[in-house]
C-alpha cells in the first residue's frame, strides 16, 4: 500500500465527490482515480477494497466537518441562552452548507450502511459519539434544555438540511435561517 498521506487525502476527497455526485453505486476505484485526476489504478494502491474506501471516507467527512480549533470555544463565550443556541445552529448549518458535498456524501454513506453491517457499525459509533459530545457540551455549558433538547435539535437540523440539499424548493417560501429560528424557538425552552 502506498504511503503518501497527501495523495491519500486527495483520493478520499475525490471519493466524497463521487459519492455526492454518483451515489454509492458509482463509487469505484476507476471513478475515484478519474475524479482525482490520477492514473487508473492509483486508488487501488492506497485502499485494499471498496469497503476500506467507504470506511475511510466516513472518517474524512467528519474530519472536514469538524470546526477548526478554537471555533467552538469562541462561539460559546456568550451567556448560555436560546439566542446562543440559535446562533450556534445557524453556524452549524453554514458550515455544513459550505461542505455540501461532504454532507451529501454522508447521506449516501448512511444509505450504504443499511446494506453493509461493518459500515453501519462504524458510522453508528461516529454519529453516536458526535451526538453524545454535543449533548455533553450543551449540558456542561448550562444551555437551556436537556439531553432530549439536543436530540430534537439534531433530528430537526438533519431533516431540514436533508431537504435543503436534496429538494431545495420544498420550503421555497422560507429562508433556511428562518426555519432554523422556528426550530430553535419551538424546541429550546427560555433560559
Amino acid at each position: 500500500m502506498a504511503r503518501n498521506p497527501e495523495r491519500r487525502t486527495a483520493l478520499l476527497d475525490a471519493a466524497i465527490q463521487v459519492l455526492a455526485d454518483e451515489g454509492a453505486r458509482g463509487l469505484t476505484f476507476r471513478a475515484v482515480d478519474a475524479r482525482a485526476g490520477v492514473p487508473t489504478g492509483t486508488s487501488s494502491n492506497y485502499f485494499r477494497d471498496r469497503d476500506q474506501v467507504l470506511s475511510e471516507v466516513a472518517a474524512r467527512i467528519f474530519e472536514r466537518l469538524t470546526p477548526e480549533p478554537g471555533v467552538i470555544e469562541a462561539a460559546m463565550l456568550p451567556t448560555p441562552s436560546r439566542a446562543l443556541v440559535l446562533d450556534l445552529m445557524r453556524q452549524i448549518a453554514q458550515r455544513l452548507a459550505a461542505e455540501r458535498i461532504c454532507y451529501l456524501g454522508l447521506f449516501e454513506l448512511r444509505l450504504e450502511a443499511v446494506r453493509r453491517p461493518e459500515l453501519r457499525t462504524q458510522l453508528t459509533k461516529v454519529l453516536r459519539g458526535d451526538l453524545e459530545a454535543n449533548i455533553q457540551g450543551h449540558l456542561e455549558a448550562g444551555m437551556p434544555g436537556d439531553a432530549d433538547t439536543v436530540r430534537l435539535l439534531y433530528f430537526a437540523l438533519t431533516g431540514l438540511l436533508f431537504d435543503h440539499f436534496t429538494v431545495p424548493d420544498m420550503h421555497s417560501e422560507r429562508d433556511l435561517d428562518d426555519l432554523i429560528e422556528t426550530v430553535v424557538t419551538r424546541i429550546v425552552p427560555e433560559a
